[in-house]
């Protein structure tokens, strides 16, 4: 454990945003794996939830948390899942 009082802060401060920044992924992987199931299952609500992922994944880009090519080959596999 740190003894300054900035380091300490600091400690505060980055648990806040780790867990912050997990429950962020942790939501885009959700709705990923949320629509994938549904064009599995051939549910009705597939656009819906193809646009909820792809919110979900530029969100989670735009904060920094996953590069911008790997966003770019998430949606374009999302969008090729939901061609079929």
């Amino acid at each position: 454990m740190p003894n300054i009082e900035s380091a300490i802060k600091r400690v505060r401060t980055s648990e806040a945003a780790n867990a912050k920044n997990s429950s962020q992924v942790s939501s885009m992987r959700s709705a990923v794996k949320k629509f994938e199931q549904a064009v599995e299952a051939g549910a009705d609500n597939v656009d819906a939830l193809y646009k909820d992922a792809a919110k979900a994944i530029d969100m989670a880009e735009s904060k920094g948390l996953i590069h911008k090519n790997k966003a770019s080959r998430d949606k374009s596999r999302l969008s090729k899942k939901i061609a079929k």
